[in-house]
């Protein structure tokens, strides 16, 4: 049975969490002077500590904080969860950065705190059942064998079953959405939908409306009501792509329902809870912005519970392999012809190549010189590659525009091969539903499904 210790000197604020924690089938110990923490943890040796930041005697949370350090230095194993008002967020990051695992506000969410003491039991167990064991990629779009991407795949595998919040964080082209797709695949959340939201591309003003919602006629152009995206993944997964983009205005308003579950419509006063697994992704820094005040520390520490960083292709350049014979399978598949041959010589002069664009420019590469020679199909030669320059992309707009015209020819033809279905046309071209969508969208090309 786990052992947890509670540090706090509300006597009513022990007892009710002692009684919760009791139901939960835990071994609850309460304590309620600093004073005495240090000798009760060498006796009781606790699984986890939750420490109330504020204590009579001193209201500043240094004393919290203090005791934080000399557990953390002395106990380094024991889980620490922080219990703190609003007024004392600031203070609870300052715990993060100390080495706490998580912070809940008072009052607490009974379900929220119990979430939060099982992601952390899970998540450690899943450490020491995956310290020895090899990644997987099976059932994914992720390509690899890379010690890198063995090492991304063991952490996918260690997070997936948690509800724990998790930012990916790499070079735009590097696959950030691919991740969390298989975190959400993996998931408990896999039967419900997994939304995603590029930040990037939504107005401050929109803000709102498009994550809360709103209802008919709450301002101009609002003709119906609307489903925020909130909404539309309750119960699965939430994909904040782009969330170093968001404004400080908005990403107050993301804290919020990040931190109490809860929201409201624009033009309604009703208050609605939700329920989602949060997975964000950036091509930032983001402790740079938040050192320069561009991005707020308390949403940082919410959002990186874990981090899973995805190194650019010119550190994992032994999958370069792998991945040009994954896309030339697919795009041979799309056109319907032989798969051609590569070269070994081909294959070793791609794998020396530097690939700013990462994987994407890979990609763009390869079914580039595929379409472009579908003549001379049954071989793809070094020869035909150095039309490619690898910095083309600054100096030649003609083949920018000849690249998105091959991409919309290979959309269209997925589309009529799979019958307009989204999901097998997505799986044939590579890429993920959201991400066809996206080009759907931009490219204006009509989506007319077959009933």
């Amino acid at each position: 049975m786990m052992k947890i210790l509670i540090i706090d000197d509300d006597r009513a604020v022990c007892s009710s969490l002692k009684l919760l924690l009791s139901r939960k089938g835990y071994e609850v110990t309460s304590i309620h002077h600093p004073s005495v923490a240090m000798e009760t943890i060498e006796q009781l040796s606790p699984d986890f500590i939750l420490l109330d930041m504020n204590f009579t005697i001193n209201t500043s949370g240094k004393q919290g904080l203090n005791l934080l350090k000399t557990v953390r230095n002395s106990h380094p194993k024991i889980s620490i969860i922080l219990m703190t008002g609003w007024a004392t967020v600031q203070i609870a990051v300052e715990g993060m950065k100390l080495g706490a695992k998580d912070f809940i506000a008072k009052p607490w969410n009974n379900n929220d705190l119990i979430n939060s003491i099982e992601n952390i039991k899970k998540i450690h167990h899943t450490e020491n059942h995956f310290s020895n064991s090899k990644a997987t990629v099976e059932n994914t779009n992720i390509i690899g064998s890379s010690k890198e991407m063995l090492a991304v795949m063991a952490m996918v595998e260690k997070v997936a079953g948690t509800e724990a919040s998790v930012l990916i964080t790499g070079e735009s082209g590097t696959g950030k959405e691919l991740i969390a797709e298989a975190i959400h695949q993996r998931s408990t959340r896999n039967h419900a939908p997994f939304i995603k939201v590029n930040l990037g591309g939504i107005p401050n003003d929109l803000f709102e409306s498009e994550m809360f919602g709103h209802l008919k006629g709450t301002f101009t152009g609002a003709v119906s009501d609307r489903e925020g995206r909130f909404t539309k993944a309750n119960k699965g997964t939430i994909f904040l792509d782009e969330i170093g983009e968001l404004e400080l205005a908005s990403q107050v308003k993301l804290l919020r329902v990040l931190q109490e579950k809860t929201f409201e419509k624009l033009g309604s006063s009703e208050t609605q809870r939700t329920d989602v697994r949060v997975i964000c992704a950036t091509n930032r820094n983001l402790e740079k912005q938040v050192t320069n005040g561009k991005f707020r520390e308390d949403l940082f520490y919410r959002i990186n519970l874990i981090n899973i960083h995805l190194p650019p292709l010119n550190d994992r350049k032994s999958d370069i392999p792998d991945l040009v014979n994954y896309f030339i399978n697919n795009v041979s598949q799309l056109y319907n012809t032989r798969r051609p041959y590569i070269n070994e010589e081909t294959l070793n002069w791609l794998s020396n190549q530097e690939y700013k664009g990462n994987i994407r420019q890979l990609k763009n590469i390869i079914e580039r010189t595929f379409i472009l020679n579908l003549n001379k199909k049954d071989l793809i030669r070094k020869d035909f590659l150095p039309a490619f320059n690898f910095s083309e992309s600054k100096t030649n707009q003609s083949n920018a525009l000849n690249l998105q015209a091959i991409e919309i020819d290979a959309i269209k033809r997925a589309l009529a091969k799979y019958d307009h279905s989204v999901s097998a046309s997505a799986k044939a071209l590579g890429i993920t539903r959201s991400s066809l969508y996206r080009r759907l969208e931009k490219y204006g090309i009509k989506h007319e499904p077959k009933i």
